[in-house]
């Protein structure tokens, strides 16, 4: 059965930092794209960051969190982070780790609450 275990959520006061993790079991890890979404209350669901499988080579960003967060992975623990410096009180939702590869294995974690609150 396959799990993504997201943890590091937490409150933190604007300008702060925060590291997530996402472990991942049940899945040839290196295979597969992984990929961090928020979702803000009354909001859409939203792609943050996705790194390419591998060695990670590619990672993209949407445009407000660029040179603020960086997704990285580790193959060997087979766990995916995104490290957030610099955070804004428009960054407060629930981040959600996914694996993907092909249309067939798209998994998801439970979330984890970032609240940045003075």
């Amino acid at each position: 059965q396959v799990q993504l275990v997201e943890s590091g959520g937490g409150l933190v006061q604007p300008g702060g930092s925060l590291r997530l993790s996402c472990a991942a079991s049940a899945i040839f890890f290196r295979m597969y794209t992984m990929g961090w979404y928020r979702q803000a209350p009354g909001k859409e669901r939203e792609l943050v960051a996705t790194i390419s499988g591998g060695s990670g080579s590619r990672a993209n960003y949407t445009d407000s969190v660029k040179g603020r967060f960086t997704i990285s992975r580790d193959n060997a623990k087979k766990t995916a982070y995104l490290q957030m410096a610099n955070l804004k009180p428009e960054d407060t939702a629930v981040y959600y780790c996914n694996a993907a590869r092909g249309i067939n294995q798209d998994y998801w974690g439970q979330g984890t609450q970032v609240t940045v609150s003075s």
